[in-house]
């Protein structure tokens, strides 16, 4: 009798060449902000300390069949490489297998509501037929069990009472808006926070667009001002040297949330910080020290406005300084909503089980 073989485990061991220095590639442009002229740089100095390729296969090589793959493109006029959509697309779904990919799958999550009635998913509860069912909800096997029941096996005679109706099930729409902050302290003391909250982005953008198509998504980043942005754009997404006007980011989601018809709207805040900078008129009221009562206000108030609204804000907090979560707290309070203090590692997670659970609670 054969037992178990075992053998020596080789990272990476059945890929080829390409698909090896495919995936370093796609992991550095997260970190390139999408600039494939220096990932593809970075991966040169990579083989050069760490020999990823051999005499066979070059990065050479490994260039020409990126751009045979239409994964890159090169610039005529001065021979620059660019990602293409193709590639952003990859990014996106491999983010979201990174991400998400990792979680049990259940039954839950498919945003049904605990109603039954004309709704989109079938399920196996039964009840008698009413004048207006549709009729390709009608439950045959059930309904010729009456029939024969009713009217004995020898003479078969189907009639509007022996008919049972599958129950359907609701599915919700929501309507979402992910804001991320893109103040400085997102790369401030050695800790990159903006590359973590730019794959959390990405995997949820393509989540919702492969698996919830009838729910949208809008994405908003916010510094010293707040600006919408494409689901294409996620890979490019940069910090720049701005403050925290999460009070710019929020009149920005509710006014894109305003517009949306869906009855469930909630707002997704990735954030590592308090809110530090107010517009007002044309100038910049601006305070980094501590937490400034104006500013913390002006934040408050539309938090207020937003429970009002009947929509949540679920503040993931990716900082652990006791005074900043002591803001996100209070925050949340007022809003009524939820705040989740994630290392970097889980913030992807904490994301996906929350938007199930919302999209399951919400209408019961």
């Amino acid at each position: 009798m054969k037992g178990f073989v075992f053998s020596k485990y080789t990272p990476g061991k059945g890929k080829s060449p390409f698909e090896k220095l495919f995936d370093l590639f796609m992991e550095l442009l997260h970190y390139t902000s999408g600039d494939a002229a220096e990932a593809l740089n970075w991966l040169t100095q990579l083989d050069r300390e760490h020999r990823l390729t051999d005499k066979d296969y070059g990065i050479g090589d490994f260039i020409e069949d990126l751009k045979q793959q239409g994964y890159i493109k090169e610039n005529e006029q001065d021979g620059a490489y660019k990602v293409t959509a193709k590639t952003e697309q990859t990014i996106r779904k491999r983010s979201l297998d990174e991400i998400f990919g990792k979680l049990k799958k259940t039954k839950q999550g498919n945003h049904l509501t605990f109603r039954s009635g004309q709704g989109d998913e079938m399920n196996p509860e039964t009840r008698p037929y009413e004048f207006g069912d549709a009729l390709d909800a009608i439950d045959y096997t059930g309904s010729l069990k009456n029939a024969f029941i009713n009217n004995g096996v020898e003479q078969l005679s189907l009639k509007q009472d022996d008919l049972e109706i599958h129950e359907m099930d609701f599915k919700t729409q929501t309507s979402t808006v992910l804001m991320i902050d893109i103040s400085h302290s997102m790369i401030l003391y050695g800790e990159d926070r903006i590359t973590p909250a730019k794959k959390v982005a990405m995997a949820l953008s393509e989540l919702i667009t492969t698996r919830y198509p009838k729910d949208t998504l809008d994405i908003v980043v916010f510094g010293n001002d707040a600006w919408q942005i494409e689901m294409k754009d996620l890979p490019y997404l940069e910090v720049g040297p701005y403050h925290t006007n999460t009070v710019a980011g929020l009149e920005l989601a509710m006014d894109i949330l305003r517009r949306r018809k869906n009855p469930n709207k909630q707002i997704f805040m990735i954030t590592d910080g308090k809110p530090t900078c107010l517009k007002i008129g044309n100038k910049y009221y601006k305070n980094s020290f501590g937490i400034d009562s104006k500013i913390l206000n002006k934040t408050l108030n539309l938090a207020g406005q937003l429970r009002r609204l009947k929509i949540p804000v679920i503040t993931f907090m990716i900082a652990n300084d006791p005074y900043l979560q002591a803001f996100v707290r209070n925050f949340t309070e007022v809003n009524n909503g939820k705040a989740f203090y994630s290392s970097l590692d889980g913030l992807g997670q904490f994301i996906f089980e929350d938007y199930e659970r919302n999209k399951r609670k919400r209408v019961r």
